[in-house]
């Protein structure tokens, strides 16, 4: 025999093909990559990666891990904004294996279409087109769909989303898996839906849709909003929303990967029609904060969303976020996910190519779409250079005429230099997603100027609900080793996302030690809502959550462990 002989598999490799066929248990380099590797962050070798077809397959693949001793990583979207969703640059005691759910998409509605049972895989967009001829939508909207987020991860991270009136994604309807403290797996059914108690049969007829009307217990009460809608208006010393809020953490929700979760059985809501979005303009954000306090203490119903932008982030999504503006405007947020996978791929293959660096694709895709004549509203653009802050204030279509009241009594008092404009229905779609383009923005920056900079330092932030000095103006010690900073977010709940690119040299991460140090001294909890990953120490209440869900240690270990050794590329 000429050559090398080829190398058996591992046991636990070949237990994981009889389960699922070769064909999705992934084990090179190249092909476990785009699973091991955060978009943003993170990255690491894994055993394998499994892509199973079934719930019961997933079953069988967890016990294997268990029985052969490893580490593993539950994983739907990837979308590494924390780098939870697969390896870190770290030691680990075992080998890895990731367990990709999104072959099992099933969503299955429920309750005339008040609730929805969603499979570990199914996505926002896929539950959102389940939804349309209901005329309901689910706790998500765009944002996060728009990268093709699962149902399942947002209960998992406690996702807040944009919407005012639903607060963090929350259930306490799920079936999961987890490792006892004797180390035996064992499946938990609290949907609410009444399955046997076989697993393999459970699951089963889960994934199939078997069950009675009777066999299902009743929805809570049909509403536009949740408890959350009350707890926002309370202007006090604490965040009004963050991942580590006890009354949001059971079970699955709030689990970041700490369970084998098959599925979530999550409400929907009326979906709204005829809304209204107001343009709002200043220069102060005093005055922006005013108006905050003055409509979260009024009489009125609340806004269905509030998102602000500063200026360097309208620019930077106006230059860097035209491709997802464009496909998702005209193609929608399934092409868009595509088109975000080909890029990443693209940008893989050409990273393994000498004399082409990691970012080809990107590269290609900036100059493309910057050929393309401008696509902001004229009145967006006039707005832009006449204010340093924008909140798109989208309202219920019942209360446009209140609303324009409210704003223009609001900017007639002495000393307002703000003013508002009533969208058209393409401005409205245009402002939407121009603020969520902002969000890919800094990271496609960075991307094109890798060469005069070190890494992407970004945050999610919830400030104190009473902070008035609610924008974040940097020491010059620190925003020296910035080339740009990006600020935007859900304004009502003084949640934040800030990304910022360091300049050459600059040590990511001391400097994101200390730009969270000064957060926190404001009493700010950080993170609000993409879960801890692996770019920040856990506090002691979640610390306790992820114990309880996983004694053993089983599932994605390191996960909310700053490590000096992390990758930040």
């Amino acid at each position: 025999m000429f050559g090398s002989q080829r190398q058996r598999p591992a046991p636990a490799v070949s237990a994981f093909i009889d389960i699922m066929g070769s064909r999705h248990v992934l084990t090179s380099a190249r092909a476990t990559e785009p699973f091991a590797k955060g978009n943003r962050f993170g990255g690491g070798s894994v055993l394998a990666v499994l892509k199973p077809g079934s719930l019961v397959d997933m079953w069988r693949a967890l016990q294997v891990c268990v029985d052969h001793d490893l580490i593993v990583i539950p994983q739907s979207a990837n979308t590494g904004l924390t780098g939870g969703s697969g390896p870190g640059d770290q030691d680990y005691d075992r080998e890895i294996v990731i367990i990709s759910t999104l072959r099992i998409n099933q969503i299955h509605l429920i309750n005339d279409a008040r609730e929805a049972v969603c499979l570990a895989g199914s996505t926002l967009y896929e539950l959102d087109d389940k939804l349309a001829p209901h005329g309901r939508e689910p706790h998500s909207v765009i944002g996060s769909s728009s990268i093709g987020a699962s149902v399942v991860g947002g209960i998992a991270n406690n996702s807040g989303g944009s919407q005012i009136r639903k607060g963090p994604a929350f259930t306490k309807h799920a079936i999961f898996a987890r490792v006892d403290d004797e180390g035996k797996v064992e499946l938990v059914n609290h949907l609410g839906i009444s399955l046997g108690d076989d697993p393999a049969h459970i699951l089963d007829k889960l994934q199939r849709g078997e069950w009675d009307e009777a066999d299902v217990t009743p929805p809570p009460e049909d509403s536009l909003d949740t408890e959350y809608s009350e707890h926002v208006r309370e202007i006090t010393d604490s965040p009004a929303r963050y991942n580590a809020n006890p009354k949001f953490l059971h079970e699955a929700s709030g689990s970041a990967g700490k369970l084998m979760v098959f599925a979530v059985r999550t409400r929907t809501f009326p979906k709204q029609k005829d809304s209204t979005t107001f343009y709002v303009g200043t220069n102060s954000p005093a005055e922006l904060e005013a108006l905050r306090r003055a409509i979260l203490t009024s009489d009125m119903p609340l806004p269905i969303s509030g998102e602000y932008m500063g200026r360097p982030s309208f620019d930077l999504a106006e230059k860097y976020g035209k491709d997802t503006f464009v496909s998702v405007k005209h193609a929608g947020s399934r092409e868009q996910i595509k088109l975000f996978a080909l890029k990443n791929w693209a940008n893989g293959v050409f990273a393994k190519l000498p004399f082409f660096g990691q970012t080809v694709a990107d590269s290609i895709a900036q100059g493309a779409f910057s050929l393309l004549p401008q696509q902001l509203p004229d009145r967006m653009l006039e707005y832009r250079d006449r204010f340093e802050h924008h909140l798109l204030l989208v309202v219920s279509g019942d209360q446009k005429q209140r609303t324009e009241e409210f704003l223009t009594t609001f900017f007639a008092e002495a000393g307002r230099d703000g003013e508002f404009f009533i969208c058209t229905a393409d401005e409205a779609q245009s402002a939407m997603l121009h603020r969520f383009g902002a969000a890919s923005a800094a990271t496609r920056y960075f991307n094109l100027h890798r060469e005069e900079s070190s890494e992407m330092i970004t945050f999610d932030v919830a400030l104190t609900r009473d902070d008035e000095d609610w924008l974040e103006v940097l020491p010059t010690e620190i925003s020296d080793q910035l080339h740009i900073s990006s600020y935007y977010g859900h304004f009502f709940c003084h949640v934040f996302h800030q990304d910022h690119v360091a300049k050459k040299g600059v040590d990511p991460i001391a400097l994101k030690k200390q730009m969270t140090a000064l957060l926190e001294a404001r009493g700010a909890a950080v993170p609000a809502e993409h879960n801890y990953g692996r770019l920040y120490q856990v506090p002691p209440e979640m610390e306790a959550h992820f114990k309880e869900l996983d004694p053993c240690n089983v599932f994605n270990p390191g996960v909310g462990e700053t490590s000096p050794r992390k990758n930040w590329g």
